[in-house]
C-alpha cells in the first residue's frame, strides 16, 4: 500500500480514474481498451465478475520481511505505516535483508487464516506475494530475495491457497510491480532512478522485463489467482502496461483492479482507508482498509478500529454496492494480533445472523443516505424484492421512515430474534414500526419482503424547506477523504456531526436543488480548537473564509461563510481547506438563506 503523502495524493488520484462498466467488454482484452457493448459481452462480463459482486467481503494479508523490524528502526518506532519502513528510514539494501532470517513463519498456520477468514463472512483471501520491499513470500525462479532467503525456507503461499479454497473462499494474489526497492532498477517511490543505496540503481525498463513480469506469470501459473491486485504504478506507461495487458488478456478468469498502470482499466475501483461518500454507481469497487493504521506488522500502533465501527463499515460499503477488503498483518513467526482475530471473532459473530443482508445484496435504491442507517436490497427473488435495514441508531419511538417509498411490504421481521415488524403509510412515505429495543448492540437488521417493483420518487438533492431555508446536517454531507483516511460522522440525528478532519487533502460537498437562481446567505456550526482557513466554493462562486478558535472541546459556534451564487437547478457546494493553514475542526451544518430574504444578513 502506499504512504500518506502528497505523492501518495498524486497515486490516489491515478487510481480513481474510472475502470469502466463492468457490463462493458467482451473479455480481459477489453480491460485494456475501450469495449463494445453487445448483449453477449455484457453477459459474459457480469457472469465473470457475478462471484466478486456477490462476495462483498474479503480478507487482505500484508505479509513480509518488514514484519521482523516491526515499525522500529534503531530503537524507535517510525512514523507511517509498518511496510515501508525500508522506504522511510531509507534502509540499506544489505542491512534490509539481514531481517530476513528472523522472518520464521514458525507459528503460521494458514488453517487457522482461513478459518478466521471463513468464520468472518469472507468470501475471498488476498495475500501480498511481494511487496515494495520485493521480497516474495514463494521460491521464486527469477531471484534469490524470495522466502527461500528467509527463516521460513518454505513456499508460503501454496498451503494458504488450498486452505482458501478447501473452505470455498476464493484465492487472490497482491503483486506490487512498479515499486521495488532491492532489486536494480525497481522504482523507490518517487522519480524513477532516484535510490537511497547504489544497490538499487539499475534500468526500470529491464527490471520489469527481468524481474516483474516473469514473475507475475510466476504467480499466475502456479496458484490461479482469482484476483491479480496490482499497486502503485509509477511510471507504467501505456508501452509498460502492454504486456502485462497481454499476459491478463490470456487469464480472464482473473480479476484485476484499476493499479496496474496508463490505459489498463482493470475491473474494480480501489478507495484506501476512506469509503467514497456515494459508491461508484454502475462500476464495481472494493474499499481496502485497515483495521488500526498500518497494513504491515507494527508492535506499536494500537490504534484499533472498534468491531462497531468495522461492522457498520461494513454496512456502509454494501449499501453503495461495494466490497470491503479487511487487512490483517501477522507477526514475523506467522501468528496473528490478538486484536484482529477478536475483531475478526466479532463480525462474523454479527455475520451468523445478518450475512444475508451482505452477501449477493445491492446498493440501496434510495438515492441519499437515511439518518437511522443502511438499506441493501435483494433483487434476486423470482418474485418481489426485500429491503434488508441496517439500523445503526435505534430509534426511541421505535419508528423509522423510508422516505416517498409508496408500496408497503408484505412481511417484515428482524434477522435477530425473529420479532415482527409491521409498517404503515404516511405522507411522508412508509412508516416502519420496529420492535422495543435494539436486535444487536452494532447493527440491527429488518428483513422487509415487498411482492412487486418500488416506486421511491425521493429526490436526489437537498432542497429548501417551505420557509425557504436551506439545512444541511453531517448526514447530508459527502465527506470525500484520501488515502489516509476519511472524514466521518459521529452522533446521529440532530446531533451528527463531521469529524476527523485532519488532512487539508479532505474535503466536504454537499448536493442541492434550490429551485430559484440567486445569493444565498451561508452559516455553520462549527467548533475549532484553533483557526482555520476554510474555502467555499460552488460553481465560479468562492469564497475565503476565516475561522476563529471556538476554545477547547467541543464548542460549537455559528459561524458565517460568506454569500455564494446558486443555480436554480442541481448545485454543489465544497468546503475545502485552504492550503498550509489546516487544523482538524468539527462541523455539524450548514444554514443556507436566501440573501433577498427578509432578515437576511
Amino acid at each position: 500500500m502506499i504512504k500518506n503523502s502528497l505523492f501518495g495524493m498524486v497515486l490516489a488520484a491515478i487510481w480513481m480514474l474510472p475502470v469502466g462498466v463492468p457490463a462493458q467488454g467482451t473479455g480481459a482484452a477489453s480491460r485494456a481498451v475501450a469495449g463494445n457493448t453487445n448483449t453477449v459481452g455484457a453477459t459474459q462480463e457480469a457472469d465473470r465478475t457475478q462471484w466478486f459482486r456477490e462476495a462483498r467481503f474479503g480478507m487482505f494479508i500484508h505479509w513480509g520481511v518488514y514484519a521482523v523490524p516491526a515499525g522500529e528502526w534503531e530503537g524507535k518506532t517510525i512514523k507511517g505505516i509498518g511496510e515501508w519502513i525500508m522506504r522511510f528510514r531509507k534502509i540499506p539494501v544489505a542491512k534490509y535483508k539481514s531481517y530476513a532470517p528472523e522472518f520464521t513463519a514458525e507459528k503460521y498456520d494458514p488453517e487457522l487464516w482461513a478459518d478466521l477468514a471463513s468464520r468472518a463472512g469472507m468470501k475471498y483471501v488476498v495475500i501480498t506475494s511481494k511487496h515494495h520491499d520485493g521480497f516474495a513470500l514463494y521460491d521464486s525462479a527469477v531471484t534469490d530475495w524470495d522466502v527461500m532467503a528467509s527463516g521460513a525456507k518454505r513456499d508460503l503461499l501454496a498451503p494458504l491457497s488450498k486452505a482458501v479454497r478447501a473452505r470455498g473462499m476464493k484465492f487472490g494474489l497482491y503483486y506490487s510491480q512498479s515499486q521495488d526497492w532491492t532489486h536494480p532498477g525497481g522504482a523507490t517511490s518517487g522519480e524513477i532512478g532516484k535510490i537511497w543505496d547504489p544497490a538499487q540503481k539499475g534500468d526500470y525498463d529491464q527490471y520489469l522485463k527481468a524481474i516483474a513480469l516473469p514473475q507475475a506469470r510466476e504467480i499466475i501459473d502456479r496458484y490461479d489467482p482469482a484476483i491479480l491486485w496490482w499497486d502503485t504504478p509509477m511510471q507504467m506507461t501505456p508501452a509498460r502496461v502492454a504486456p502485462f495487458a497481454e499476459m491478463m488478456a490470456k487469464h480472464p478468469q482473473i480479476i484485476s483492479n484499476n493499479r496496474l498502470g496508463e490505459g489498463f482499466k482493470g475491473d474494480t475501483m480501489t478507495p484506501e482507508q476512506h469509503i467514497p461518500p456515494r459508491g461508484f454507481p454502475g462500476k464495481m469497487f472494493e474499499v481496502c482498509m485497515t483495521m488500526n493504521d498500518t497494513w504491515g506488522y507494527k508492535k506499536n500502533d494500537h490504534n484499533w478500529k472498534s468491531s462497531k465501527r468495522l461492522i457498520q463499515m461494513l454496512s456502509d460499503i454494501a449499501s453503495k454496492g461495494g466490497n470491503l477488503l479487511l487487512n490483517i498483518g501477522p507477526r514475523a513467526d506467522g501468528s496473528i494480533p490478538q486484536e484482529s482475530i477478536d475483531r475478526l471473532e466479532a463480525i462474523g459473530k454479527w455475520m451468523e445472523v445478518n450475512s444475508r443482508a451482505i452477501h449477493a445484496t445491492q446498493a440501496s435504491p434510495f438515492p441519499r443516505r437515511l439518518p437511522w442507517g443502511r438499506i441493501t436490497q435483494d433483487t434476486g427473488r423470482q418474485r418481489g424484492i426485500t429491503l434488508y435495514l441496517h439500523v445503526w441508531d435505534w430509534p426511541a419511538d421505535g419508528k423509522i421512515l423510508l422516505p416517498t417509498l409508496k408500496e408497503l411490504p408484505a412481511a417484515g421481521v428482524m434477522l435477530n430474534g425473529g420479532a415482527v415488524v409491521t409498517a404503515e403509510r404516511s405522507p411522508d412515505g412508509i412508516v416502519i414500526h420496529l420492535p422495543g429495543k435494539a436486535a444487536d448492540p452494532d447493527v440491527s437488521v429488518a428483513r422487509l419482503d415487498f411482492p412487486g417493483s418500488l416506486t421511491i420518487t425521493q429526490e436526489p438533492f437537498n432542497t429548501p424547506a417551505a420557509d425557504g431555508t436551506l439545512t444541511l446536517s453531517a448526514l447530508d454531507a459527502d465527506p470525500h477523504g484520501a488515502v489516509g483516511g476519511n472524514i466521518r460522522v459521529e452522533g446521529s440525528g440532530s446531533d451528527a456531526y463531521l469529524t476527523d478532519w485532519n488532512q487539508q487533502e479532505y474535503r466536504v460537498e454537499y448536493n442541492v436543488k434550490t429551485g430559484k437562481a440567486g445569493k444565498w446567505n451561508i452559516t455553520a456550526e462549527i467548533a475549532a480548537k484553533e483557526p482555520v482557513k476554510l474555502s467555499v466554493r460552488s460553481g465560479s462562486s468562492t469564497n475565503i473564509v476565516s475561522i476563529q478558535a471556538t476554545g477547547d472541546g467541543m464548542i460549537w459556534k455559528t459561524e458565517s461563510l460568506g454569500t455564494i451564487d446558486l443555480p436554480a437547478e442541481e448545485a454543489v457546494i465544497e468546503l475545502k481547506p485552504v492550503p498550509d493553514s489546516w487544523k482538524p475542526i468539527n462541523l455539524r451544518s450548514l444554514k443556507l438563506r436566501p440573501a433577498d430574504s427578509i432578515g437576511a444578513k
